[in-house]
C-alpha cells in the first residue's frame, strides 16, 4: 500500500447540522481535516497539478457538502464527504476527520465533538 498523502486541515465552514432543532435553526461552525492518499511520485516529477488532487478542488467539495443540506449526524456528514472525495477525485483512500466544536451537550466542554472515517476506492 503506498504511504503518500495530501494533508488539508482547519477547512472552516458554516453547515445547519445536529438533531436538535435549534442546530438547524441557528447553525454552526464545522472544522475539517481530510487526508488524501495517492501515488504523488508523477506529480512529484512532473510538477503538474494534473498528476495530483487539486487542493482548492477538495475545499469545494468539502464545502459544499457541509453548507449544503442539514444532516442529523456528522457522521452522515463524513460519510458523504469521504464517498465524494473517492468519487471527485484520484484518492486511493480518504480520511476525514469532522469536528462540531460547539456541540450542544450538558455540562462543560472544553473540546469539540468529532468523528473520523477511513475509506478506500473500491477495487
Amino acid at each position: 500500500m503506498n504511504r503518500d498523502k495530501i494533508v488539508i486541515s482547519g477547512l472552516t465552514f458554516y453547515g445547519y447540522h445536529g438533531v436538535h432543532p435549534e442546530e438547524k435553526v441557528l447553525g454552526q461552525r464545522f472544522t475539517v481535516d481530510v487526508e488524501i492518499g495517492l501515488d504523488l511520485t508523477k506529480a512529484g516529477i512532473s510538477d503538474n497539478l494534473n498528476d495530483t488532487a487539486n487542493y482548492s478542488e477538495v475545499q469545494r467539495i468539502v464545502g459544499t457538502i457541509v453548507e449544503g443540506p442539514a444532516r442529523n449526524l456528522i457522521e452522515a456528514v463524513a460519510e458523504h464527504i469521504a464517498q465524494s472525495l473517492l468519487t471527485e477525485t484520484p484518492a486511493e483512500w480518504v480520511l476525514v476527520r469532522l469536528s462540531k466544536p460547539s456541540a450542544p451537550m450538558k455540562g462543560t466542554a472544553t473540546g469539540s465533538v468529532a468523528v473520523e472515517v477511513r475509506r478506500e476506492r473500491p477495487s
